[in-house]
């Protein structure tokens, strides 16, 4: 059987952190970087994991192909195998297969890298054995690889952004529901553009930080005897504050409260053309991520206070937190010397000096041959 080749691009959350998992809403864009999966069959009963971006390759046996089995060293082939470990847990056959990765998105930044992966080799898989998902199944497909065989706790965002994503489209995810509303994302016309900061600060999900977060959400949750915090409204908020019984929890549980606000009230504006007026709205999400959920550090604070200062209508650090990204709603012009005002700042503190770019909102996952 001849090969074949999927695209996911990697996402850019415009507003909704650490909602997903909560049942809340989110708001983020497919971005044009990305990761290319080419898949093949093999007669051989082993998997072949490849990327053009790593040295030595990866083979598996399909018998021993669980979770864990992986060292550090392997840890990457871990978001392709896990594809494979999911589908086969869905009681698909498992057959000889090699994957060839190729992304550029850059990894450890908070933008999906490991998403775009998944998404890639769950969509080529599909092609290559004719399995019939819908573009649902292959999110979920993808959200058990990350959560069940790479272990991280994720929400499921980061999965539905790389496959649904439309072009000059942000996406309003009811991540209850799992529904998603396509909502109009122009930066062109409004004569703006999302500058992205990546930091270049440390980004990882699977060291327990963002499993501390999440717990702590699902003990106020218990606690306020709902669901998910999804179900406290803003109007809700000071009852809640009073019912909780600890502070890191009436923390955490406020911030997830105010964000869904924003999400909501963000694509209200989105929805009327007012890309501008949502900048407030990003700004007062990386307040609350700063002060009450505690996930910024202090490269990405920097990198929003410099922005806001050369004119951003609005910053925010993007992503799980614990480092990553920021991201600026900014003319163009003032963009480029807002990027470079970031790089002398972080000079003068001896930082890691940080790599700048735009993006737009680009198409999802894809076939390309």
């Amino acid at each position: 059987m001849s090969g074949t080749s999927w695209r996911a691009p990697g996402r850019v959350n415009l507003i909704g952190e650490h909602t997903d998992y909560n049942d809340g809403f989110c708001l983020p864009l497919a971005i044009p970087q990305g990761c290319t999966a080419t898949l093949s069959a093999l007669d051989e009963p082993v998997l072949e994991v490849a990327s053009a971006q790593r040295g030595k390759p990866v083979e598996i046996a399909l018998a021993d192909l669980r979770p864990g089995l992986l060292g550090e060293d392997g840890a990457w082939a871990g978001y392709a195998a896990g594809v494979v470990w999911a589908l086969a847990e869905r009681g698909h056959q498992l057959r000889g297969l090699s994957i060839s990765i190729d992304g550029d998105v850059p990894g450890g930044a908070g933008l999906s890298s490991s998403a775009a992966l998944e998404c890639s080799v769950a969509a080529a898989l599909n092609d290559l054995w004719d399995l019939g998902l819908t573009r649902s199944e292959l999110v979920a497909v993808a959200r058990e690889a990350e959560n069940g065989f790479v272990g991280a706790p994720t929400g499921g965002m980061d999965q539905l952004a790389s496959v649904l994503g439309e072009q000059d489209r942000v996406l309003l995810c009811d991540m209850r529901s799992l529904s998603v509303e396509p909502v109009s994302f122009d930066l062109e016309a409004a004569g703006l553009t999302l500058l992205v900061i990546d930091t270049k600060a440390p980004h990882q999900l699977t060291d327990g930080l963002y499993g501390e977060r999440r717990s702590a959400c699902e003990q106020a949750a218990r606690q306020l005897g709902v669901n998910a915090l999804r179900d406290v409204t803003l109007e809700d908020l000071a009852e809640a504050m009073g019912r909780l019984d600890d502070e890191t929890l009436r923390k955490r549980a406020r911030h997830v409260i105010t964000e869904n606000d924003r999400t909501l009230a963000c694509a209200d504006l989105l929805r009327t053309g007012q890309l501008r007026q949502t900048g407030p709205l990003l700004t007062a999400s990386h307040a609350s991520m700063r002060d009450d959920f505690e996930i910024t550090v202090p490269e990405v604070d920097l990198a929003v206070e410099v922005l806001l200062a050369f004119g951003a209508f609005g910053a925010r650090m993007t992503g799980g937190g614990f480092g990553g990204c920021v991201i600026a709603l900014m003319e163009p012009a003032r963009a480029r010397a807002g990027a470079i005002a970031v790089e002398a700042a972080f000079a003068g503190r001896d930082y890691t000096l940080p790599v700048s770019f735009s993006v737009t909102a680009a198409q999802g996952t894809h076939k390309l041959h």
